[in-house]
């Protein structure tokens, strides 16, 4: 499934896509609202005041397939990562890019907006497929978002990139074997490798450069989250993977 330039809710006579497409489109419209974040400048994400209504609300729904809602919110290791790109555009200006787990697209978005050849998201939710699409838009930024897990052995070809980014991809142990292999397949691929962390536990940090450090506006009270309402700030790295 490959969504670009997702358009804002139409009147029932005048849609064009098709019905189960169009009732996602108009789902993350009514629970999300026009954020503009404090940390990376001139970017707007469509973000959720709040995330566990948000998930019952995708569960009855949607049923549980499309899981929580991490594309609602820009985390803390995106938001680092974000930012870094575009202090230091050369990273990947006229580079083919791919925004590994996207999410909300934020870092995606950055390397459009640092000036990137290409710029392919991927992330297995199809809602986040939707809002990083819509988020695309709404930056003016030309993004080719996939629902894919590009982590399975021989689901992606890294030689079609030159720089692999990935937000906040360690958030979860159980999956932390599968995402270090398949960055190691890129790097092995001569691909760059660029993470954004806010200090997990299980990040591999035997196999990465710190790069980066910066303090991350995040939401009280939703912790890793920046969306609308009262800022603290969290410690955030961005790290090259060397294998």
């Amino acid at each position: 499934m490959r969504l670009a330039r997702i358009p804002r809710p139409v009147p029932d006579d005048e849609r064009e896509l098709e019905p189960w497409l169009q009732r996602m489109v108009d789902f993350v419209h009514a629970e999300t609202v026009p954020t503009t974040l404090p940390h990376v400048p001139g970017v707007t994400l469509r973000l959720a005041p709040e995330s566990v209504p948000l998930w019952t609300r995708i569960e009855s729904e949607f049923g549980s397939r499309p899981g929580p809602p991490y594309w609602a919110f820009a985390w803390a290791g995106s938001l680092a990562l974000a930012r870094h790109l575009m202090d230091h555009p050369a990273l990947v200006a006229g580079r083919r890019v791919l925004d590994f787990v996207s999410g909300s697209g934020l870092v995606a978005i950055a390397a459009a907006r640092s000036g990137a050849a290409h710029v392919l998201a991927t992330d297995t939710d199809p809602l986040a497929i939707i809002a990083l699409s819509l988020n695309a838009d709404a930056n003016a930024v030309a993004v080719q978002a996939t629902v894919a897990d590009v982590t399975a052995e021989g689901a992606f070809d890294p030689s079609h990139v030159d720089v692999v980014l990935a937000g906040d991809a360690f958030y979860d142990p159980s999956r932390t074997d599968h995402v270090l292999a398949f960055l190691a397949r890129c790097r092995a691929a001569g691909c760059e490798v660029l993470i954004g962390d806010p200090g997990r536990a299980h990040l591999p940090v035997a196999h990465l450069r710190l790069i980066g450090a910066q303090e991350v506006p995040v939401t009280r009270g939703l912790q890793y989250v920046a969306a609308v309402g009262d800022y603290e700030l969290h410690a955030a790295t961005v790290w090259r993977f060397v294998g």
